[in-house]
């Protein structure tokens, strides 16, 4: 049994005072701490481990039901049961987690919720509820809500504890009424003031300077923090520690940049914050999903733990704690233990024991805030040791991805993101995969393994896309950036982007006087690599929102150009369209086939010209694969490009082409073409982009190899739409349509569900040749595009899938 003392460090515990009780009072205490306790061990001992796997599908149908709980939970008056001497805090805590989980912000319960708050709540008077309070009011109405907010902030900031040996903490409610102060209640009050702070309220200086100090000289040696100063290290309190550093150091730090009257001083000397690193390394060494950790065995609490740990992996960038995928771990925990019928949790620890609506919320925190998608990581490349990953070349610019993401998430329709550190010492291609977009920086060069630069490649192949920079005038690292690019795409040179681009304003127009050169190289369906040769980060490293407004207006104007660059090249890369982050990664190194044995298997083969005739790469075979599933059959792409007027072209029943340029055929290859059609041959054909000068080249050339015949639309009620193929019925698809853009305005476009577009070819009332105007190939490369005109990923394989099987079959 461990030795640690059991103090509870739950939200919702209000420590007592005995004075001069009566013994029949005293054994009712007694008794029902026992009682506590007893109930807090079982639940511990019943956390399921393992069970099925955790998938997006699971997280979201969990979500959903512990919504429903919540919700059934309400009163009538529009709060919810209330924990003892913190009235006002279940109920904020509920909101917070409803919000969090997704639901409008004119949903009836919130609705009630708030109007509860502020009719039988009003201002409260303890630590938790107040603290509570302020990120309900922050996250549902922090407009309508400010002066409610700026006055719980000040309230809050004026009961901090300042003097003496807890200088910098918080206790229950006003430090002269008595109390000591804790850990727990003090991370609450700073993750309220920097909510506070976004939004617009005023915490002076002292408030964080004595906090930060407190919190740094209360680390025990081994890296954790315990409940109170110097005691045993906890899970949960040392999480507590870490966030509670990384944002007063955020608040009283100007950055790794500066300002000098109108002038930007980038790469600044770094101060490294060791505590952060040990608190993260002690974490890591002792993590688990399964209790709340401690030195010396476990504790109590297991949710209010979980809470703790999303937090720190996702303001730090951490897709893993130590060895943990945490997210991934944390999910399928609670997945598995959900209660079946009601849709609750029920943890450790009195309060998440007997109170379910506190240790639901704490789950769905975890579960909501967790499975934000990633936005953009940071390569973290040539460092060595856990100090460098706050002091390093590859981060001369801390804050500047952090930074970035917030500026981005209103512009897109407050769509909640985060970000990740990338270690490319341990990063395998599927962990690359995890993010759409890849930020890579440095100043004193770039070295990496031939197995990072295969593991690059390959992402960048399967529809990953590379932003860089070379930060602080870094010549060595734009030698070693342009020449790592030479050597995976050798015949893709870094290219000036020209103004026409649309990375220029698929968010937002740039004034040109603060443009900074953007080169791109070409690939896989669009332009995957951007390179500027320039500081940028450290105009994202600048812009908190709390420090822009005292900049002069010439420096005010470089970070907004600098921020909307960033936020062009994300918008382009992503389509403003982010994966989920529990969806499977596959890599596709091979072709077709899973087994690369080409007996009995058929090969489609991929027509060479000269009109982009392998621009998307990976598009055929992503096709032949969906297809050979579907029928359980043996397709294969072919390894090269096969020239039209190939002696052998009899050799592939399938043939495929598709392109983005005009082209011509030889006499040649038109005549070996239309030689093997007549006689039995199948031609599948695909618009990149929608292009209209390989469209119009198609149809040329198709009119010159068969006068008679013209390629005309596909009825719908033709088999080829249905599943008759063993294959999908696809008369209802989704295209993504990219609108004309106005004056001023970014890259937008709509998806809307209608009839596929196939145009056919007949000969001898023989369908010989598919083809469809409508984007299909990048689709399939995994890439998003907001300019490319087309079927959507998943309506694009069902397509080529069809068309395959029918080909095949017919």
């Amino acid at each position: 049994m461990s030795t640690i003392p059991r103090c509870t460090a739950s939200p919702f515990t209000v420590p007592g005072k005995l004075t001069q009780l009566a013994y029949a009072t005293l054994a009712i205490v007694t008794i029902a701490a026992t009682l506590s306790t007893n109930l807090s061990t079982a639940a511990a001992q019943n956390v399921q481990r393992g069970g099925n796997p955790v998938t997006p599908q699971r997280v979201n149908e969990a979500i959903a039901r512990g919504v429903n709980f919540l919700r059934k939970q309400q009163q009538t008056d529009g709060g919810w049961s209330e924990y003892p001497g913190q009235p006002g805090g279940v109920t904020s805590l509920v909101m917070l987690a409803l919000i969090e989980s997704g639901i409008d912000e004119d949903d009836p319960a919130l609705t009630k919720g708030l109007q509860y708050l502020e009719t039988k709540i009003g201002q409260p008077e303890h630590t938790y509820a107040l603290s509570l309070q302020i990120m309900a009011y922050s996250m549902t109405d922090p407009t309508g809500r400010k002066a409610s907010i700026v006055a719980n902030a000040q309230k809050l900031a004026g009961i901090q504890i300042r003097g003496g040996d807890r200088s910098g903490m918080w206790t229950y409610s006003d430090p002269r009424g008595g109390g000591g102060g804790d850990n727990s209640n003090t991370q609450f009050a700073i993750l309220a003031l920097d909510e506070a702070a976004h939004v617009g309220a005023k915490v002076d200086e002292p408030t964080w300077r004595v906090s930060h100090d407190y919190w740094e000289k209360s680390q025990n040696p081994n890296g954790s923090w315990g409940y109170l100063p110097k005691s045993p290290g906890r899970g949960s309190m040392t999480a507590a520690g870490i966030s509670s550093m990384i944002i007063t150091t955020k608040r009283l730090a100007e950055g790794d940049a500066q300002v000098n009257g109108e002038h930007i001083q980038c790469c600044g000397q770094q101060t490294p914050n060791d505590a952060i690193e040990d608190g993260y390394a002690w974490l890591g060494r002792n993590f688990t999903v399964y209790t709340n950790p401690a030195d010396g065995g476990d504790s109590l609490n297991l949710l209010y733990y979980l809470y703790a740990v999303e937090r720190v992996g996702r303001l730090g960038g951490r897709r893993f704690i130590g060895e943990h995928d945490w997210y991934r771990e944390g999910a399928e925990m609670l997945v598995n233990n959900q209660d079946a019928l009601s849709g609750s949790w029920r943890g450790t620890g009195n309060a998440e024991v007997t109170h379910p609506a506190v240790s639901t919320s704490l789950a769905l925190l975890f579960l909501a805030k967790g499975r934000r998608p990633v936005l953009v990581a940071k390569y973290k490349h040539d460092a060595a040791g856990p100090r460098n990953t706050i002091s390093n070349d590859w981060n001369r610019h801390r804050s500047d991805i952090a930074n970035l993401t917030h500026f981005i998430e209103p512009r897109w329709g407050s769509q909640r993101m985060t970000w990740q550190v990338v270690d490319a010492a341990h990063a395998t291609t599927e962990d690359l995969l995890q993010t759409p977009v890849l930020w890579i920086s440095g100043r004193d060069g770039l070295k990496l393994t031939p197995e990072q630069e295969k593991s690059l490649k390959q992402y960048i192949e399967q529809g990953g896309f590379v932003f860089a920079e070379a930060a602080c005038g870094g010549a060595k690292f734009d030698a070693d950036f342009r020449a790592l690019m030479k050597r995976i795409f050798p015949d893709a040179p870094l290219r000036l982007l020209p103004p026409d681009h649309p990375i220029w304003f698929a968010e937002a127009p740039i004034e040109a006087q603060y443009a900074k050169p953007l080169l791109g190289i070409d690939a896989c369906c669009r332009t995957s690599v951007v390179y500027c040769p320039e500081d940028l980060g450290c105009y994202w490293e600048l812009n908190r929102s709390e420090a822009v407004a005292n900049y002069p207006e010439k420096v005010r104007g470089q970070i907004e150009a600098g921020s909307l660059m960033g936020a062009n090249v994300l918008a382009y890369a992503t389509g403003r369209k982010l994966k989920d982050k529990l969806e499977d990664i596959e890599i596709d190194d091979t072709l077709g086939v899973e087994d690369g044995q080409l007996r009995n298997t058929l090969v489609v083969a991929k027509l060479q010209h000269n009109g982009g005739a392998d621009d998307a790469p990976a598009a055929l075979t992503n096709m032949v694969k969906v297809a050979g599933r579907q029928l359980d059959f043996r397709f294969d792409a072919s390894p090269q490009l096969v020239p039209p007027s190939y002696s052998k072209l009899y050799e592939y029943p399938i043939v495929f082409m598709h392109g983005r340029r005009d082209f011509r055929f030889t006499p040649k290859d038109r005549t070996t073409l239309a030689e093997h059609l007549t006689r039995g041959g199948f031609l599948f054909a695909d618009s990149i982009c929608a292009s209209v000068p390989f469209t119009t080249a198609l149809r040329r050339e198709m009119k010159m190899m068969f006068p008679e015949a013209e390629l005309k639309e596909i009825p719908l009620d033709h088999p080829i739409y249905s599943d008759a193929y063993n294959g999908f019925d696809i008369t209802t698809v989704t295209v993504n349509d990219p609108q004309e853009r106005q004056e001023g305005e970014g890259l937008q476009a709509t998806q809307s569900r209608q009839a596929p577009k196939l145009e056919g070819l007949w000969l001898d009332d023989r369908l010989v040749v598919v083809f469809s105007p409508l984007d299909m190939s990048c689709a399939m490369e995994n890439g998003s595009s907001l300019q490319c005109k087309g079927y959507v990923r998943e309506d694009a394989a069902r397509i080529a899938a069809n068309i395959l099987l029918f080909a095949m079959q017919q």
